[in-house]
């Protein structure tokens, strides 16, 4: 990777293909998140990425996440949108790659579906929603695939989704971008720390969207709460700042002025990776962070290893 490079790793490519995989398993994207799927086209997304200064982006299929309870058709979704997206990044390959959608909570049919999108693809690694079905990220249901996953040395992006239950009649839990999104990131996060999933599986290199969502203020909650309930034989001992040392964050949505701040309290800077969620966030309004964000010289020194050197270390190039 050439220095000076951009490397965008929150992306969604909504593509008639995922669009039918929706419809085919009968999910209600308003009814799952209270937003419409965006419009996206390849000429878009490279429009955008032009006027933008990004050189390459690492795609990942949106939400709602592809399972409906049927896992035979669920497995055929995804791998209708994961065959699609590699036809995409064959036509552009020095500018987009993808990371392979899965069907979890059907371990089977992910492990299957990772050695199509790794082996067969060229995917760049795979995506999974914070919660699959109400089984969240770090249940020992997903040890089998973790395994194969820490066997490969895995990129995995991480993308929230609303939880299986939420409040009635208030807005957060009827927009899931407000609230619900963090909220379960945060969920799933603890849940993976508790379960020692980061260095039980160290080869998988975990990518966390939205700057940690709330996680840089339940990092030291957690980390207190835990040691009392380890204390009083309720779990399991943990090294909470050992397990989240070794996440990676993007700071797609509203870094400035507030939240890559307090990201940067509990993180090192060296795992700290650009992300724009384009379409979900439209162009004018991304285009307007970046370019507060090029000219804030409270982020001179780490603008660049944000933006490049922190992706060539995940990608591996």
């Amino acid at each position: 990777m050439a220095e000076g490079k951009c490397v965008d790793f929150h992306v969604h490519p909504v593509t008639e293909a995922y669009r039918q995989a929706i419809e085919d398993l009968g999910i209600d994207v308003i009814k799952e998140d209270g937003f419409p799927l965006p419009k996206w086209s390849v000429e878009d997304q490279l429009s955008f990425m032009d006027q933008g200064g990004i050189d390459y982006a690492v795609m990942s299929a949106p939400v709602p996440h592809l399972y409906n309870g049927n896992k035979e058709e669920a497995r055929k979704a995804v791998r209708m949108v994961n065959d699609d997206l590699s036809e995409v990044v064959k036509k552009h390959p020095d500018r987009l790659g993808f990371v392979g959608y899965t069907p979890l909570p059907d371990v089977e049919g992910a492990i299957a579906e990772t050695a199509h999108a790794m082996d067969d693809l060229g995917a760049a690694g795979m995506k999974v929603a914070t919660n699959m079905g109400g089984v969240y990220l770090g249940d020992p249901l997903f040890d089998p695939l973790m395994e194969e996953w820490n066997k490969r040395g895995m990129l995995v992006i991480v993308h929230p989704v609303r939880a299986r239950q939420r409040p009635e009649n208030v807005i957060t839990g009827t927009v899931a971008a407000i609230y619900e999104y963090p909220a379960d990131t945060t969920r799933a996060v603890l849940n993976m720390i508790a379960n020692q999933i980061m260095t039980r599986f160290p080869n998988i290199r975990w990518v966390i969207p939205h700057c940690g969502a709330f996680l840089p203020y339940m990092l030291q909650r957690f980390n207190g709460v835990s040691q009392i309930l380890s204390s009083l034989g309720m779990m399991e001992t943990v090294d909470v700042h050992e397990e989240f040392s070794k996440l990676y964050f993007d700071i797609a949505g509203d870094p400035e002025p507030n939240h890559l701040q307090m990201l940067r309290m509990v993180a090192d800077d060296d795992k700290i990776v650009y992300g724009t969620d384009f379409p979900h966030s439209p162009a004018p309004i991304v285009l307007k962070k970046k370019a507060h964000f090029d000219a804030n010289p409270e982020y001179d020194g780490i603008r660049e290893q944000i933006y490049g050197a922190n992706a060539e270390a995940l990608l591996g190039k």
